[in-house]
């Protein structure tokens, strides 16, 4: 027997209808030879400060730096109560305890997603309960059928995964220690009042210090005029066509009268087209999606998305086996890839309009092992999504048409370039014209992109023309364009080169590998928590720091934090790491000295408060009896609980609460209030998700199987 150890219930699910297995019983499927269970992503999480050590329960600088000599794991916490363990988490764990001592059960697989943190997750729980039975590891792109049996026939031991542990420790590990020393000292040092903490974070703040940048650019940019000089030329056939004037490759001109004498010469003047060049060019279709990618085309194209939702959206389709993996960095196909990739695409072509044009070719922007980084880019599956979200379809579609994309004819347009004489302005410039038509459509027609032509009227070299009219425009130089989500990105991705989005693979394939600000599957994540600790906010698309923000950049002294080669430099020694060129313990003593100096560092820096957070004094009015204890509901700061929490009443109406959130609407005292004493609160103005208004009864119930509370609606009372 088998035991399988899947990341998510729904991939398990995944790996049970592969090998046709349908007894479920509490926690895990079995028959056929397996048992497949499951853990809710990390069952286990590192030691806070205060599990090593009870005097770190309170935050005092002479505590810090704090490194434990040993890193321990504890059951996560529940995120309701962080002092207590999570009861799933507990709970599943004991199962999983349980199938591992099976006497039957021979050998065990981690089949947790195949990146650092999958690596992490799976061996974490195997090596915290130490079954003491052979380990394997199951590594595949896709929860498909065929490809779960065929990762099961190929499986390796998961000895061989030891580079791959020791980089997901070591992230872990080293984010640990600076997340946990740094926000506390500079907490301590820089913050005035209680509640928060200063977050600083190794990817965080040179994140921060991205955006800053840009705003400085901004605010510092002064607007310069600059003037052009446009002629309008008519052939003698009365066809016109404009040229601007250029003074060998110079277009704009700070002083305006020069252009204006020019101007005054030119009416109805005789021009000669004394040059006309005409080449066909090709234009190849964007590579395929990596997530940055992805989420750079998603959040720009679309309004309301975020790279967060955009990964969440992915990882979704990913368990219901429609797309590849979704966190890579990789915009090409590993070479194994190609009789797969053909499968598919004659799977997706089926019934398009432009099926004929449809031709399956192994090219090397396509295929290419070279530029392939642990995961090949994001392709879909062969199997066809019959239902899905709103969301999900738009992301599904964006992925399939990238791939349907390759496999279409190359774009070809005709550009004519003419260059203009006029007679009167001799040993003066010329005035360039350019024209573009489209001529073969090719891979275009996929997203029906539109290709805007400019016309140039049939002339030949040599022919004369006359000028018609001619203006001098005015023109103002602009700042640059604050980061959006998608330039934030492609910043990220390659350590702040700068490198135009289609050469970006040839930098992840190259000797920059691995030389970046995160990785793909953390960088949402870090521009989430940049606007939820207040570091950043987002104006229509635009990122933006806030007070606080520029306020830390401007005074925080660890000055390495901010800079993108230092946190570049640690991100490519754990990829050094997986491919065991560098080891844990080198890279985490390097961690720990940097650590120890910033502690050093903040202690004697003379700066003063960056944040202040205002006391909000809250009201110990009770609002009525707890329906759990019968003790009494105060208001908190987070939320409405009972005074006898302390002897574990659970009893809680959060401030966030995450179903009222969802109708744009928090809980009031009046709201509570109404609950305890008749059991149902009549609110108005709650909204559905397309935005419209209506009003409900709301009640607060017990659950039967356990001790949480939940919210239920009524319409009529």
């Amino acid at each position: 027997m088998r035991l399988i150890l899947a990341e998510k219930p729904s991939v398990a699910k995944n790996i049970a209808d592969a090998l046709k297995i349908k007894n479920k019983r509490d926690g895990y499927f079995e028959g056929e030879g397996y048992i497949i269970t499951w853990a809710f992503g990390h069952l286990l999480q590192l030691f806070d400060a205060k599990d090593y050590d009870s005097k770190m329960a309170r935050w005092k600088m002479d505590n810090f730096p704090f490194i434990p000599d040993e890193f321990k794991y504890k059951v996560k916490t529940d995120p309701r109560n962080r002092d207590k363990a999570d009861g799933g988490a507990r709970k599943q764990l004991k199962i999983i305890q349980s199938l591992m001592r099976r006497p039957d059960v021979e050998s065990i697989v981690s089949a947790c997603d195949y990146d650092r943190e999958g690596q992490v997750i799976g061996d974490s729980i195997i090596n915290n309960l130490k079954p003491n039975k052979p380990v394997f590891r199951l590594l595949i792109n896709e929860w498909t059928p065929d490809e779960v049996r065929k990762g099961i026939e190929q499986m390796k031991p998961n000895e061989a995964m030891q580079p791959l542990q020791d980089a997901g420790i070591s992230r872990q590990w080293a984010d640990w220690v600076i997340g946990i020393n740094l926000t506390s000292a500079a907490t301590l040092k820089y913050q005035k009042g209680s509640g928060k903490a200063l977050n600083i974070g190794r990817v965080l703040l040179p994140t921060l210090k991205i955006i800053y940048d840009r705003d400085k650019e901004i605010e510092k940019f002064v607007p310069e005029d600059y003037y052009k000089l446009t002629a309008t030329f008519q052939t003698e056939d009365n066809l016109v066509y404009q040229g601007t004037y250029m003074e060998g490759k110079k277009e704009k001109f700070k002083e305006k009268k020069s252009l204006e004498l020019l101007h005054e010469q030119l009416a109805n003047q005789s021009a000669t087209i004394i040059d006309k060049q005409v080449e066909k060019k090709k234009e190849f279709p964007p590579f395929l999606f990596n997530l940055s990618n992805l989420q750079g085309y998603i959040t720009s194209k679309y309004n309301g998305w975020t790279s967060d939702k955009v990964l969440k959206v992915a990882q979704s389709l990913y368990e219901k086996k429609f797309i590849t993996y979704p966190r890579t960095a990789s915009t090409a196909l590993d070479d194994s890839l190609v009789g797969k990739a053909a499968n598919v695409l004659k799977t997706l072509s089926e019934g398009l309009p432009y099926q004929d044009e449809i031709k399956f070719i192994k090219s090397k922007r396509v295929f290419n092992s070279a530029k392939v980084e642990s995961h090949s880019a994001i392709i879909p599956t062969y199997m066809k999504p019959s239902r899905l979200t709103a969301d999900q379809q738009l992301v599904y579609t964006a992925i399939k048409n990238r791939f349907i994309m390759q496999f279409m004819p190359i774009a070809i347009y005709e550009e004519t370039k003419l260059q203009t004489k006029v007679a009167s302005m001799e040993g003066k410039g010329l005035f360039h014209s350019k024209g573009k038509v489209q001529l073969v459509e090719g891979w275009k027609k996929v997203e029906s992109t539109q290709s805007k032509d400019t016309l140039l009227p049939i002339v030949q070299k040599n022919d004369s023309v006359t000028v018609k009219d001619s203006e001098v425009s005015t023109h103002v130089t602009k700042p640059p364009k604050s980061h959006t989500e998608r330039t934030l990105l492609r910043v990220m991705e390659t350590c702040g080169k700068s490198v135009k989005e289609e050469d970006v693979e040839e930098i992840m394939g190259g000797v920059l590998t691995g030389f970046s600000i995160g990785t793909a599957a953390t960088r949402a994540e870090t521009m989430k928590k940049l606007k939820d600790v207040g570091y950043i906010t987002a104006e229509n698309k635009n990122l933006i720091c806030t007070a606080l923000g520029t306020k830390l950049v401007e005074t925080f002294p660890v000055s390495e934090l901010f800079d993108l080669e230092f946190t570049g430099r640690l991100e490519k020694t754990l990829s050094d790491i997986e491919k065991s060129s560098v080891t844990k313990d080198e890279f985490l003593r390097v961690v720990f000295d940097f650590t120890r100096k910033s502690v050093e560092t903040i202690r004697v820096d003379e700066a003063g408060i960056i944040n202040e957070i205002a006391s909000t004094k809250i009201s110990v009015e009770p609002l009525g009896k707890c329906p759990q204890c019968e003790g009494m509901i105060i208001e908190g700061r987070k939320g409405f609980g009972c005074t006898n929490w302390k002897s574990g009443c659970k009893f809680v109406i959060w401030k966030n609460d995450k179903y009222l959130a969802t109708m744009k609407k928090k809980p009031t005292k009046t709201m509570v209030k109404s609950l305890l004493s008749s059991g149902n609160a009549f609110v108005k103005g709650l909204a559905s998700k397309k935005g419209n208004k209506f009003d409900a009864y709301l009640r607060y119930e017990k659950n039967p199987a356990n001790d949480y509370f939940s919210w239920k609606m009524e319409f009529k009372k």
